[in-house]
């Protein structure tokens, strides 16, 4: 039987957790099919009411390793913000980059 993250005991526990929020944008920048955020919810919700930390991550787009803006999970951030009912904090920088 396949397990899912109901079997696993996560209270009060760290989980990083693996989303598709490789959204689709307008020219603007505004999501125009918010499907995989609102898939991720029940997941998110589920975890929080089990006093998890939880620590989501993604990718936007394909920026072959250079830093773009038009790249920033931040619309996203906002959208789950509004979702949850709830802030979501965005990681600006979490790899250092030493050239």
């Amino acid at each position: 039987m396949k397990k899912t993250i109901r079997d696993i005991d996560v209270k009060g526990k760290k989980v990083l957790v693996r989303c598709d929020f490789n959204v689709p944008q307008d020219e603007n920048g505004n999501i125009t099919d918010t499907r995989r955020i609102e898939g991720a919810i029940p997941t998110i919700k589920y975890l929080v009411e089990q006093n998890a930390k939880v620590i989501l991550c993604s990718h936007l787009g394909r920026p072959k390793g250079e830093v773009k803006k038009e790249f920033s999970l931040a619309p996203v951030q906002k959208e789950l913000s509004k979702e949850l009912g709830r802030e979501v904090k965005l990681a600006e920088d979490i790899i250092r980059r030493k050239c």
